[in-house]
């Protein structure tokens, strides 16, 4: 199967599937995130892997750090910009322990976490 590039579409065309992935990113209220895993299991199509490329893809016109990995850690080459966006938010934080000083705080994924709230009939 050919990979497709961002040239081969139209300016104003974006896959069905990352549209739909950017849907649910553009959903997630200020202050809280979604896994990749989530926003896969959201849409029940897909998975982390997929989620991701859609979001270093297409991303940059949605809160993109609202998107996050499992574990809670920033967006490597972006912790700084993502760090801003969640602070403005309140997006609960872990801040870096003492032995890891100089590193940059992580989400608190117990706290932040949103399950996607009620489908009903907006499901995507």
């Amino acid at each position: 199967m050919g990979r497709m590039s961002e040239e081969s579409l139209p300016s104003d065309a974006l896959p069905d599937y990352a549209e739909r992935v950017l849907e649910v990113a553009e959903m997630i209220p200020a202050g809280r995130v979604m896994t990749y895993g989530d926003v896969a299991e959201w849409l029940e199509e897909g998975g982390p892997r997929q989620v991701g490329r859609v979001m270093a893809l297409y991303g940059g016109a949605v809160p993109w750090w609202r998107v996050i990995r499992a574990d809670g850690v920033l967006l490597p080459g972006h912790e700084l910009d993502a760090l801003g966006h969640y602070r403005a938010e309140g997006t609960p934080l872990r801040e870096a322990s003492r032995a890891s000083e100089g590193h940059t705080p992580r989400v608190d994924m117990k706290r932040a976490r949103w399950d996607g709230g009620e489908r009903g009939q907006d499901h995507i």
